[in-house]
């Protein structure tokens, strides 16, 4: 059995992929014929007018798991399938059987077969996902850069205050990514992007300039880290050159507090955390936790501090309110508590349409393009979804049958699950900014985008949908939510009624005949990838997951 490939994501993102055995797969024409073991899991770009063949259930129960969500999503608290589960349409290597398809008219002519494609490596897929000068990465360049200019300024001289205030300076990055992370915060700042930027007047230019800005503040997240720890660094060294005016504890404690932060950074290195997801997510919680607590001891320790009695003042309160570095780890303090303030325990209804996924509902109408939290052991694990919602009564998550706890949801369902209150806004949330807007989905990726056929928008929406196995995978319920539409508004192809389309294709030419402003797709990396060059190319703006969005 292959290991599975894992892409993941600071904001909740997951990738998995396990190669299974696929009663919906598409026979091959060769026995020999090379494929890619990773790759065919991934978009199958095939092209052509062969008839689909689809075996019988009855001949092997499927063990492939439907495409669980896309969600965006709270950086340091997914486990295994995390806050959104992208998968692929064709899922595992097709088993090559000579069986009679279940369709007796379906033509039995052979397929051409598909070339090889050269797999890359997981670091490759990571490091160079969408391209090498993205706005994550820019903004990584341009946050480091700054703090690179404000260190070597300091110590050469030509910045005292800096040189004086350092660890004010890495308090400042932290509170920076802090921010960045923080879904209450970011939640006001994408529904301010959508009150003043969702007009009609307002040039496209800024509206995907603002989407590309939102999508990507991993980048200041990621370079803020970077550059806390090198503040802290360049602190400590001073420190340690004027030991005469600093107490041994406040040296032991800024000590800690960089060993926690450099621990925390190497564990979020893209291939440790990409091999070693669970392990990354532990480490930048508890240990950011832990930083927290020494921090404020930190604080009042420098803030009570007199070097010329060597000895610790009483005045506490008066000199923390004095203090700047105070005043930046109490809003850290706030922006990290507040989402454990909305965490409650609730009922949930669990069905399970088919092995392959399960429907949660939960009480309440959510907004379209919100995602949420759930949690069966809130200090243990949290993973995030998409939302389904008419926004009166009610909400539900779609989940693939991927990892453990996913798969529990079929096996076992429980009755109760841990929540945040407060939910969260990503890249889907940004389709009311535009006035038309093509939606692309694969398998499970429909759940979030299913809201806005529920409810009012004030985009007008088109929704494109390849999946395979639509009924036999998510129900009857989830059908009819993508029935009744305009077939210019709602184009659904199931692959194994169908058989493979070429996605990137399909959107270029629905995004034409919509007029959409810009294309939203939500798939597997390589396919999300795909779909978006495919449409810029064609010079229409598009935005799809990307790794630690």
């Amino acid at each position: 059995m292959q290991t599975p490939v894992r892409f993941s994501s600071c904001r909740g993102v997951a990738f998995e992929v396990k190669p299974h055995a696929d009663p919906f797969a598409i026979a091959a024409p060769a026995q020999n014929e090379t494929r890619s073991s990773i790759k065919e899991s991934w978009f199958p770009w095939y092209q052509g007018s062969s008839t689909s063949r689809v075996f019988p259930s009855s001949i092997q129960r499927s063990v492939s798991r439907a495409s669980s969500h896309f969600c965006d999503l709270d950086l340091d608290e997914d486990e295994n399938e995390d806050y959104i589960i992208l998968e692929s349409l064709e899922e595992g290597k097709d088993q090559e059987k000579e069986e009679k398809p279940i369709f007796p008219s379906a033509s039995k002519r052979e397929q051409t077969p598909k070339p090889a494609r050269k797999q890359e490596s997981r670091l490759s897929v990571i490091l160079l996902d969408q391209g090498l000068f993205t706005v994550y990465k820019r903004l990584f360049v341009v946050c480091l850069t700054l703090n690179i200019i404000g260190l070597v300024l300091a110590a050469t001289g030509h910045f005292p205050y800096a040189r004086n205030k350092a660890t004010l300076f890495s308090i400042a990055n932290i509170l920076a990514l802090t921010l960045c992370r923080s879904e209450a915060f970011l939640r006001i700042v994408f529904w301010l992007a959508v009150k003043v930027l969702g007009r009609s007047w307002v040039p496209l230019p800024i509206k995907t300039a603002t989407t590309s800005l939102l999508q990507s503040l991993g980048g200041i997240h990621s370079s803020c880290g970077i550059s806390s720890v090198a503040w802290l660094i360049y602190a400590l060294v001073l420190a340690l050159k004027d030991r005469e005016n600093t107490s041994p504890e406040i040296i032991c404690v800024s000590s800690t507090i960089l060993s926690l932060l450099g621990f925390s950074c190497l564990a979020a290195f893209p291939l440790v955390r990409h091999l070693h997801h669970n392990v990354f997510e532990r480490i930048h919680r508890y240990a950011g936790w832990t930083a927290l607590g020494l921090l404020w001891a930190f604080i009042i320790l420098t803030s009570t501090y007199d070097p010329m009695t060597k000895s610790y003042s009483e005045e506490l309160g008066s000199r923390l309110i004095k203090s700047q570095d105070f005043w930046l780890t109490v809003a850290i303090t706030i922006l990290i508590i507040i989402p454990w303030l909305t965490v409650r325990r609730v009922p949930v209804n669990i069905s399970a349409p088919s092995g392959h996924a399960s429907i949660i509902k939960f009480e309440g109408g959510i907004k379209a393009g919100i995602l949420g939290r759930i949690s069966p052991s809130p200090f243990s694990e949290w993973h995030a979804f998409g939302i389904i919602s008419d926004g009166k009564t009610e909400h539900m998550m779609l989940a693939g049958a991927v990892g453990d706890f996913t798969k529990s949801l079929v096996s076992n369902p429980p009755s109760h699950f841990w929540v945040r209150q407060v939910h969260f806004a990503g890249l889907p949330y940004l389709v009311n900014m535009y006035d038309r807007v093509l939606l692309v989905a694969t398998g499970s990726g429909i759940c979030v985008f299913l809201s806005f056929l529920l409810q009012p928008c004030s985009a007008s929406v088109c929704v494109l949908w390849v999946a395979k196995g639509i009924e036999q995978n998510f129900g009857k319920e989830i059908k009819e939510m993508t029935s009744g539409h305009p077939k210019e508004k709602v184009i659904v192809h199931d692959t194994a009624v169908l058989g493979r389309p070429n996605v990137s294709e399909m959107s270029v030419d629905a995004a034409k005949r919509w007029g959409a402003e810009v294309v939203i797709v939500t798939s597997n990396p390589e396919g999300s990838r795909d779909v978006v060059n495919a449409c810029k190319g064609a010079g229409i703006p598009a935005f799809g997951p990307i790794w630690d969005s």
